[in-house]
């Protein structure tokens, strides 16, 4: 690894483990997605005071960040590429694009991001979907290594859309570990992967990807389940969590960063995390 890409991942991984939390969810153009988010700068403010190791969020919103003058402020991951695959109901044509395709992560280096983040989509009956985010990958990777900018993939498997409405987690190993390793055999630098269905399963997404795996959170769920699965899946050899929507739609998100990050840097069990957040 490049020194530039690994001075990069260092703003981001404190001991080997991160807690990114995600609030790039307007690219999706989803209007659940948005409950909580409404004022940006706030959400910022309260975050940048919770102190997670890192802020994941797009170009048109960096700058809150990044136009703070601390020193030990968390680290920007930015999303670079955008698509439709998120609402409730199935469009007619399934797209995900870049949103510089020329010079795809110009912008990142522009706010001084520590990573860029992708998607990897794998919808049933979307083979072009898949494609598009094949190529965007590609491209991304290329002027990742030109400019020593660690590449975050996410590669998401998921339900049809008349299962639960909308695009739901297929929470299956096999396929979840499958898109896992050819997310790592396009030179992922950190994976950002969903959950398997069983916990006691995850360890073989750890080893098919062969770096960095931070979990990824979906939708909002009662937050002592999500503890508790989180200390599992830290069990397992996930070394941290991007989690929005299950910290910054609590009434209470400074708390919630205060447990997970007891979790995935002190080692808290989940029941321990619990009491943080009850305490906090």
């Amino acid at each position: 690894m490049r020194i530039s890409t690994k001075a990069r991942m260092n703003r981001m991984f404190t001991n080997g483990g991160c807690l990114d939390v995600a609030i790039d969810h307007g690219v999706c153009n989803e209007p659940s997605f948005l409950v909580g988010l409404e004022d940006m700068g706030s959400v910022v403010n309260t975050l940048v005071d919770a102190r997670p190791d890192a802020i994941q969020m797009a170009y048109g919103q960096a700058d809150l960040l990044q136009d703070r003058p601390e020193k030990d402020k968390p680290a920007l991951v930015m999303r670079i590429d955008m698509g439709n695959p998120y609402n409730d109901q199935r469009h007619r044509v399934m797209w995900s694009l870049l949103q510089n395709a020329d010079e795809p992560i110009i912008g990142a280096l522009e706010m001084d991001a520590a990573a860029v983040v992708v998607n990897l989509f794998m919808l049933p009956d979307e083979p072009e979907l898949f494609r598009q985010c094949v190529e965007n990958i590609s491209k991304v990777r290329a002027a990742c290594l030109k400019y020593g900018m660690p590449l975050m993939i996410e590669p998401l498997v998921m339900l049809p859309n008349d299962v639960r409405g909308g695009y739901q987690v297929d929470g299956n190993a096999d396929k979840i570990v499958t898109l896992t390793r050819l997310a790592s055999e396009m030179g992922a630098d950190i994976i950002k992967a969903d959950p398997t269905e069983h916990a006691e399963d995850f360890h073989r997404v750890v080893e098919a990807a062969r770096v960095p795996v931070l979990v990824r959170g979906g939708g909002k769920e009662d937050l002592k389940t999500v503890l508790t699965k989180s200390a599992a899946l830290i069990g397992q050899g996930a070394k941290g969590m991007v989690y929005g929507r299950n910290i910054y739609q609590h009434d209470n998100p400074k708390a919630v960063v205060a447990a997970l990050m007891a979790m995935i840097h002190k080692g808290a069990s989940g029941e321990e995390a619990w009491e943080i957040y009850q305490n906090a």
